[in-house]
């Protein structure tokens, strides 16, 4: 009986697949049967100027018709809520009932209430609205979810009838048409200036093979859907915001995957859920699932669920909503990649993918609907119980701070923008054994109602009940930054270290101690921002120095390592310009400069010591395209353009093998096989390095460079199988699975004398590893400024097979080539642009690394 239904299926699938092949496509596709609309309502076509689904929908387009039907339907108000990097807009749509629109600011004041544990006891659930956030395309490259969107505005518009009136009156729909509109319109613009006529469904076609760096991500090349609990992108932090306006019951995540496989809705895996997620959660998901089943067994469409993906890391759409009450839903559709492609299951059509994405909206605000009270009701009880679980702990509040000002910062304003409470600290304290002033910490009460989402961001965890992960396993915000941190328990608590609430509008401060100099000006490199100041001055043409010694200020101040000295004399500008330069330089980056009437030290080096080092401007540029990491290269662009304002050429390998390169002193390779360059490419290279250029690279760029023979590196081998015991076929993707490092945290050792180095004062430092590239520590005395200790393990999943491959293993290493240096790490120092705690040892790699001494080579 299963056989017969399922080979049923199997051809409904492909009969309907092909059935749509055969004439044009209009609305009634999509729609619902035995549905009247109301014919003011404009229909897509009539705004975009073609079929939903004949063309890919660009985002102007998206926009133009959304705000059309907003201004003729009384069930919709919309609003622009943030802007892109490409100045898109970000908009979302209000769907509701007029009634519920005529009240809507106190139906949302009462639905937040459900938040608060002290106010949610004595609501009454059975006439407030359930609150859905339906959201489309993080990944532009994914389109048939921002597509389907058109539809779903329409259906909500015009359809006439009781079943539309009753789920307008009982929910409140927030749609976000596009999670991603620069690169819903990088893609939409390639595939439509690829299309035929006559639809071309080769899978060698131009129009299913986009270029890098493909319409997936954003303008700087990053994974939105990874950003949600990071908010470290301008998409991201509006959308957050919005989320916390109203606090959805429900969030959808429309996706696409391989085009060879079906449709997939949640729940995933159980056994890859995040333990903080109550159980509650799956429960509902599941309730929903048997919502989404029906609907598309209604139109023959084939699906699975249970089967893969998981809710574990909190920075995805579908995960979420799941610590904050709420309940994500993950949708992933087989991908027509353009307009038409062959698959196993036959011709897949864009029309198709779009109608599945629809039809699971629909089944979304059905479920809502009728299980309206459930889902008020989980949000109210996870509220309940995380307060009567905090007031249970016996942690009461983490502290974190360092010494780099801006650092705290950033971290607090993430803290901040998930709706927990942040304050200043009230007085000094010693936080993993380091004096610090109460100005350098922060503290998080653990007694709020995002208990539970305090939780997931400063835990560390090592023990799992699955060992494969679809994305991280670790993602501790304060081993991210770098700080240090602790958490204050029972008796050591005292509330009165909780001082000033957090604002982001109150940033670090900098200015220059002792006025305007005639002889020098220094400042400490231990601030986030040093390496952009740094940039201004040589940019500027101010001559800069490094320090490799200590010294001291006439007032006793030791100025350590990598302190930046500015003679006044040398300039050739005058020192009142000069002053004015460093004055605003200080306020803007938060950093404190001091001023030096005398170069004389007799505890330290003087200011004139041969130790300082001469530094040159950067002026750098990165290989892209072709074969590396887009994610990586993102990355590096988005910390040279938009933290640093550093000028950073994007260098395609195409042009670099035909171009010379001697106007460049740095070159930054991240991660990739680098296949593309070309022999003469090759020996072009190795003689601007020998010449006096430097390199940069990551990952598997520093393999790349080692099989060229410019570094003299080891690399230790990583055994997928272990041959000593008999394994099943069947364990084969699982076990290969829990080899692979997916994305955890490991404690590095670090040379503080190393001017990679420069700028950090701990001597160990956490890192991100997402790679199993293990480096053998050099034999040389200064030839491991980085290593992997000897219990490496801080947060995260890693086999025991690859923890005793880290265990010991360099981080970093050095080669001198001619007079030149290539400077590589095993992993990725800017990870997703929150790893702030790593950022300034890829920057040290470029401003101080033609500096570094040969004797440091390994």
């Amino acid at each position: 009986m299963v056989h017969k239904l399922l080979r049923r299926s199997i051809l409904i699938f492909i009969s309907t697949n092909f059935c749509i092949a055969q004439s044009q496509i209009d609305l009634s596709y999509y729609l619902p049967e035995n549905v009247t609309y109301n014919q003011a309502i404009p229909k897509p076509k009539e705004v975009i100027g073609h079929e939903l689904g004949e063309w890919h929908i660009s985002h102007d387009r998206l926009v133009n018709y959304m705000y059309a039907i907003a201004k003729t339907s009384e069930r919709i108000s919309i609003k622009e809520f943030g802007r892109t990097f490409e100045t898109r807009p970000q908009l979302a749509l209000t769907i509701t009932s007029p009634e519920n629109h005529a009240n809507l600011e106190n139906i949302k004041a009462q639905h937040i209430k459900l938040t608060d544990p002290a106010l949610s006891g004595n609501l009454e659930l059975e006439n407030m609205p359930a609150v859905v956030y339906m959201g489309y395309s993080i990944h532009g490259n994914e389109p048939s979810g921002s597509n389907a969107a058109l539809a779903v505005a329409y259906y909500l518009a015009a359809a006439q009838g009781k079943e539309i009136e009753a789920l307008l009156d009982n929910v409140i729909i927030l749609l976000d048409p596009s999670f991603n509109p620069d690169g819903l319109n990088r893609f939409a613009h390639f595939v439509n200036s690829r299309k035929s006529k006559n639809l071309i469904s080769d899978p060698n076609s131009s129009e299913l093979n986009e270029p890098w760096p493909r319409g997936r991500t954003n303008h700087y090349w990053f994974d939105m859907n990874r950003d949600w609990l990071p908010v470290q992108l301008p998409e991201s932090r509006a959308r957050i915001a919005l989320f916390h306006e109203w606090k959805p019951n429900i969030l959808t995540d429309h996706h696409e995957m391989g085009s060879n496989s079906t449709f997939f809705f949640q729940p995933g895996i159980p056994s890859r859920n995040n333990p903080l997620t109550p159980e509650n959660n799956y429960r509902l998901t599941e309730r929903m699932g048997e919502y989404h089943a029906k609907a598309l067994d209604k139109i023959g469409s084939l699906y699975y669920s249970r089967e893969s993906f998981d809710d574990f890391y909190f920075g995805k759409g579908s995960t979420y909503p799941d610590i904050n009450g709420g309940v994500g839903i993950l949708f992933e559709q087989a991908s027509s990649r353009g307009h038409s492609r062959e698959t196993v299951n036959g011709i897949l059509r864009f029309p198709f993918t779009i109608r599945n994405h629809f039809t699971t909206s629909l089944s979304t605000l059905q479920a809502a609907h009728e299980m309206k009270n459930d889902f008020l009701e989980h949000q109210r009880t996870f509220y309940q119980e995380a307060i009567r679980e905090a007031n249970a702990d016996n942690n009461k509040a983490y502290v974190f701070g360092s010494k780099d000002h801006y650092r705290n910062y950033h971290l607090a304003e993430i803290i901040h923008r998930h709706q927990i409470k942040v304050h200043r600290a009230n007085k000094n304290m010693k936080v993993n054994g380091y004096d610090y002033e109460a100005n350098e910490l922060f503290v998080v009460p653990l007694n709020q109602p995002q208990y539970k989402l305090i939780k997931a961001i400063f835990e560390k965890n090592t023990t799992f009940q699955d060992s494969l992960f679809y994305d991280v396993s670790a993602w501790t915000l304060p081993l991210a930054f770098g700080v240090d941190h602790t958490v204050l328990k029972g008796k050591s608590y005292n509330p009165n270290i909780i001082g000033a609430k957090f604002s982001l509008e109150k940033r670090p401060e900098g200015s220059i101690i002792g006025g305007k100099s005639d002889y020098a000006y220094v400042f400490e490199y231990y601030d986030y921002y040093a390496p952009k100041l740094l940039y201004q001055l040589l940019k500027d043409d101010y001559k800069v120095k490094l320090a490799n010694e200590s010294f001291y200020h006439p007032d006793g101040k030791k100025f350590g390592r990598g302190s930046i000295l500015v003679p006044v004399s040398i300039q050739q500008k005058d020192s009142e310009t000069l002053f004015q330069k460093l004055r605003m330089l200080a306020k803007d980056n938060g950093i404190t400069i001091y001023s030096f009437k005398t170069g004389l030290d007799y505890k330290g080096v003087s200011l004139g010591s041969p130790s300082f080092s001469n530094l040159r401007k950067p002026k750098t540029a990165m290989l892209v395209e072709g074969d590396m990491s887009g994610y990586d290269a993102g990355e590096v662009w988005h910390l040279f353009d938009q933290r640093y304002d550093i000028d950073l050429t994007l260098l395609p390998v195409e042009v670099f093998n035909e171009v010379d390169i001697s106007r460049y002193n740095t070159l930054i390779m991240v991660s990739g096989n680098y296949t593309d360059i070309t022999l003469s490419g090759k020996e072009k290279l190795k003689t601007w390095i020998k010449e006096g250029g430097t390199v940069v690279a990551s990952k598997n760029a520093v393999k790349y460079l080692s099989g060229m023979g410019l570094f003299k590196y080891i690399f230790k081998p990583n055994p997928y199988l272990d041959s000593a015991r008999t394994m099943p076929y069947a364990d084969i993707a699982e076990h290969q699975g829990a080899q692979r490092i997916g994305g955890a945290i490991f404690e590095t050792s670090i040379d503080l004398t190393n001017p990679l180095l420069y700028g950090y004062y701990r001597n160990k430092l956490p890192v991100f590893r997402n790679g199993n590239l293990f480096l053998s520590p050099s034999s040389k005395p200064f030839g491991n400024p980085i290593t992997y200790t000897a219990s490496p393990l801080m947060s995260g999943y890693i086999s025991n097979q690859n923890l005793d491959n880290l265990k010991n293993t360099s981080g970093a290493g050095i080669t001198t080539f001619g007079a030149g240096k290539v400077i590589g790490f095993t992993d990725n120092m800017n990870f997703r642009a929150f790893w702030y705690g790593t950022n300034k040892v890829f920057m040290n790699a470029v401003m101080f690394g033609n500096t570094i001494s040969s004797y440091a080579s390994r």
